[in-house]
């Protein structure tokens, strides 16, 4: 049986993250190691479409730390995809040369449905989706991409500019956010979704699953108060009671910064957007009549092992 170990380096715009797996069969792998660094390649650029000289040496140091991480792993493989903040920054391809150049890395910058399709590729390994249609969700801090899909494959599939750097750096919110700020906020995000609305229409669907990311850190926040024995690290797919992202919801609408920093389960480099995020799922609940709501912990470098090893990548 051939075993090769892979690498998977997702260059997102707030986190740069770290995948390594070992290939146990044709189609099958187990996973060695996860990492994540906060480089934040967005901050302060990301509605001006550049990439600043301090968040591209961030993201050039997230690189080399990952590779030394790599290193007792002996991997053979590694593939490195970038996403929002590379892709629309008018400066991308100067990122992606600084990495080849210092790092020895080849970067392939993939556009909005690529990442969508990997998404759903991620998340399809541990969802048993079945005949109904769901909604997939992943939010980042460039794009949030949404997918509505069934066992049968994608329906239909799109790549917002509605990432939380984005949101972050265009209201700039008070500590703590007001309720002026919020309505705004929504009425914005209700103007850009004009496509999903369509969408709904033909395919409306009644479940959502929130895909990695800022879900992650809710889910383990909402975990700590009503499920303290669940070992999240071996959970990949949890089931979220509504009343209780509201609940959370609510508690985030009041916080102050400082505050949150001190949350239980509070991922620390989600602090200053997790208010964002929580309003725009909030939102999503409450537009869409949503009735049941999963968190993943599988997304992007996930579906991106799944396409390497069936040779679509």
């Amino acid at each position: 049986m051939f075993f090769m170990r892979i690498a998977i380096l997702d260059l997102g715009t707030n986190t740069i993250n770290l995948l390594i797996v070992e290939q146990d069969g044709q189609e099958s792998y187990q996973i060695l190691h996860e990492s994540k660094y906060p480089a934040k390649l967005g901050k302060g650029g990301i509605n001006d479409r550049k990439i600043l000289p301090e968040a591209m040496d961030r993201g050039i140091l997230a690189l080399k730390t990952h590779q030394k991480t790599m290193e007792p792993y002996h991997v053979e493989k590694v593939v490195c995809i970038a996403t929002a903040a590379i892709r629309s920054a008018s400066n991308g391809q100067e990122f992606v040369q600084k990495a080849k150049d210092e790092c020895g890395l080849d970067i392939n910058v993939i556009d909005g449905q690529k990442e969508a399709q990997l998404i759903f590729d991620g998340v399809k390994q541990v969802v048993p989706i079945g005949d109904e249609r769901v909604m997939i969700l992943d939010i980042g801090g460039g794009s949030n991409e949404f997918i509505i899909a069934n066992k049968n494959g994608v329906l239909w599939k799109h790549s917002f500019d509605l990432g939380m750097a984005r949101l972050l750096d265009r209201f700039q919110p008070s500590d703590p956010i007001s309720e002026q700020e919020v309505m705004e906020v929504e009425k914005y995000i209700k103007k850009e979704l004009a496509l999903l609305y369509e969408a709904f229409e033909k395919y409306p669907c009644e479940t959502l699953i929130g895909s990695s990311g800022s879900f992650d850190t809710i889910a383990g926040m909402i975990a700590a108060i009503h499920h303290p024995h669940l070992d999240m690290k071996k959970i990949l797919t949890y089931h979220v009671p509504l009343n209780f992202v509201e609940e959370l919801h609510q508690k985030f609408l009041k916080s102050t910064h400082a505050e949150r920093e001190k949350m239980e389960r509070m991922d620390l480099h989600r602090v200053e957007m997790i208010v964002l995020a929580s309003i725009f799922i909030n939102f999503i609940v409450h537009e869409f009549n949503i009735k049941t709501f999963w968190q993943c912990a599988f997304a992007l470098k996930e579906g991106t092992i799944y396409q390497i090893l069936r040779n679509k990548l």
